[in-house]
């Protein structure tokens, strides 16, 4: 226990083919400190937190553990070792419950090998309640939101007691009240002596939780700081390069036509008996950004699954652009403008065993520029095609548009959906979450997209679970709560505190239940 540090990662270099993802890192993790890593989309954080995880073995490079060189070949060294990490992309067995998933690798047993089920469910609901974590603990994967999923990651890791703790990207998916119970519990954590490595690309949480911070930019370390001595907006010059505008700069909305309607919409629920949408009626016009706010798992997913023809809907009717598309297939949507930046991106947004051109071009490869008659695949105009959009988008990835999309940051898969979405040019954008795990300058980038199809008379539908951006981006919230439009509010008059009324129920506006 000489050490003050509890991980020392000494001179870590990790290569992929065309990349070299961290070139000659050093980080020290001081025992009982929050320590946050910061950087753009493609730094080096996932990989660099993976290889201290066991998921990949560094090139170059030494770990330590309280002053001992230690040596992690896989997850069960790390666990082994007292190290957790929650990934950014969920490591869930979807056909599992939660508590299996919580209790995967270290299931409690008995005589014969029989499981305990019951003493690790005690344990699982103690922990929950403990950290303010609600999960239902017999609800299978898939059939839970992505809040909870998140929740359920944390669960497992503090069920196996470990004492470095590692959080790559943990408040991606989650609302701003849950936002600041985690930043309780790991304040909690703090104080119980553990040590946590935290990933995040929302610089106000890495201020309000980290004692300290150190920078990557394009796999190399800039830096490590006291969040004490320096601003936000030093922060993000140091991850960027350049100085960041945080406001979106846009202009008055002028809306025209109506693009979509939705009239007394009702879409069941896969979680329970109840519906999860219930009659919901609204309008979107061309030139609007109508954003869906709303605490997450309050009929927001099931809403858009409606609307995007991945659910059918129990009763109601969409119409757009004067046609009715209540029970149009996906690609008849599709065809008909509209197009959709999905919450999740690895299950309705990329193949990942694709290469990143293939993806890009996933709902466009039938037509006569990337297909000849005979139904051979242009590879050459599709692959000319990616390469203007990895330009365009600044889409970072090892060999461009030969990569296969898993092997790209969650950060940079995000940018290819919103490139190929975007320059479909819909007449109706559904974007869900579109800023998810992404580093500021990347989400001003969004931003300015979304205003751009704004302005060009296209409409918009957003839905965020992110205050700053619902209040930035929109020119009209409507309220979701308990699978209900409850209130329809106007950015500029209302107030981030009057939007948490109408998402905790505490408040109703009866006429904003008939949309526009």
């Amino acid at each position: 226990m000489g050490s003050e540090y509890a991980i020392e990662m000494l001179g870590i270099t990790k290569r992929f083919p065309g990349i070299i993802a961290n070139d000659n890192i050093t980080l020290q993790l001081r025992r009982g400190e929050i320590h946050a890593l910061l950087g753009e989309n493609g730094a080096g954080k996932s990989t660099l937190m993976s290889v201290l995880f066991g998921l990949y073995e560094p090139e170059e490079g030494v770990i330590k553990k309280d002053g001992e060189v230690v040596r992690i070949n896989d997850p069960n060294d790390a666990n082994a070792l007292g190290i957790g990490m929650v990934h950014q992309h969920f490591k869930l067995v979807e056909c599992f419950t939660v508590l299996d998933n919580i209790i995967l690798g270290v299931e409690p047993t008995g005589k014969f090998g029989l499981l305990k089920k019951d003493e690790a469910r005690k344990r699982v609901l103690e922990l929950s309640e403990r950290y303010g974590l609600q999960v239902d603990p017999d609800a299978k994967i898939s059939d839970i939101t992505v809040g909870m999923q998140q929740r359920t990651e944390i669960l497992k890791m503090l069920y196996r007691d470990n004492d470095i703790l590692i959080f790559d990207e943990p408040t991606a998916v989650l609302t701003p009240q849950e936002i600041d119970e985690l930043m309780q519990i790991m304040r909690n954590l703090r104080a119980e002596g553990k040590s946590i490595l935290f990933i995040s690309h929302k610089l106000a949480e890495i201020m309000a939780v980290a004692d300290r911070c150190s920078v990557l930019r394009k796999g190399r370390y800039i830096g490590t700081v006291n969040t004490k001595d320096v601003t936000v907006e030093e922060l993000s010059a140091m991850m960027v390069g350049h100085n960041v505008n945080f406001h979106v700069e846009k202009k008055e909305a002028h809306p025209g036509d109506v693009v979509l309607h939705v009239e007394n919409m009702t879409v069941a629920s896969r979680a329970h008996k109840n519906n999860a949408v219930k009659n919901v009626s609204f309008d979107v016009r061309g030139g609007e950004v109508v954003c869906i706010a709303g605490i997450d798992g309050n009929g927001q997913t099931e809403l858009v699954y409606g609307i995007t023809g991945l659910e059918p809907l129990v009763s109601g009717k969409i119409v757009m652009q004067g046609k009715d598309i209540t029970k149009a297939s996906i690609r008849q949507r599709s065809l008909a403008g509209m197009c959709h930046i999905p919450e999740d991106r690895h299950k309705h947004g990329l193949v990942l065993d694709f290469p990143l051109d293939y993806n890009i071009v996933l709902q466009r490869y039938f037509e006569d520029h990337f297909t000849t008659h005979a139904g051979f695949l242009r590879r050459g105009n599709i692959r000319k095609y990616s390469d203007e959009l990895i330009d365009q988008f600044d889409i970072r990835s090892g060999q461009g548009s030969a990569t296969t999309a898993r092997a790209m940051s969650g950060g940079n898969q995000q940018k290819a959906i919103i490139a190929r979405e975007i320059d479909r040019k819909p007449e109706l954008l559904v974007a869900v979450q579109p800023t998810r795990g992404l580093d500021v300058g990347a989400i001003e980038n969004v931003h300015r997209h979304i205003i751009a199809q704004r302005d060009a008379g296209k409409a918009v539908l957003l839905v965020s679970l992110e205050m700053d951006e619902v209040l930035d981006v929109s020119d009209r919230i409507l309220v979701m709560y308990e699978g209900e439009i409850v209130g329809e509010l106007d950015p500029k008059k209302t107030t981030p505190e009057e939007m948490g009324l109408y998402m905790a129920g505490a408040k109703r506006d009866t006429a904003g239940k008939k949309g526009a």
